[in-house]
């Protein structure tokens, strides 16, 4: 049974730094697609950034560019998303997903535009960020 466990999440104060973890359990973690999303109260949920875990290519979205790094450790099965320079904003619930099968690295990296690719998800971990 595919599984993904996400941890890291906490207070932070604005500008600070946290890292979150997922890891994977239960699929050929080769060839996988795993994405970052977010929810914020009331809002809608985000994509956030993609890694392709063959090759290890990522791609964001343009609100988190520069400022989260999604990377992996392939001995651990396990995803992380590195993020710098917090804001209120980033205040949310965080949670990865994985495509129910593998994509190849190009599909991949443009799969937030198809979230429904993300059929498994984690329990998500909540970040919340204060001034």
């Amino acid at each position: 049974q595919v599984r993904l466990v996400e941890s890291g999440g906490g207070s932070v104060q604005a500008g600070g730094s946290l890292r979150l973890s997922c890891t994977i359990y239960g699929v050929t973690y080769n060839s996988s697609c795993v994405a970052w999303f977010r929810q914020a109260s009331g809002k809608d949920r985000e994509g956030l950034g993609v890694i392709a875990t063959t090759g290890g290519r990522r791609s964001y979205v343009d609100s988190v560019r520069g400022r989260f790094t999604i990377s992996q450790d392939n001995t651990k099965n396990t995803i992380y998303l590195q993020m710098k320079f917090l804001e209120l904003e980033d205040t949310a619930m965080y949670y990865c997903a994985i495509t129910a099968g593998p994509l190849t690295t190009g599909y991949c990296l443009n799969a937030l535009r198809v979230p429904q690719l993300f059929s498994i998800w984690g329990q998500g971990t909540q970040v919340t960020v204060s001034s």
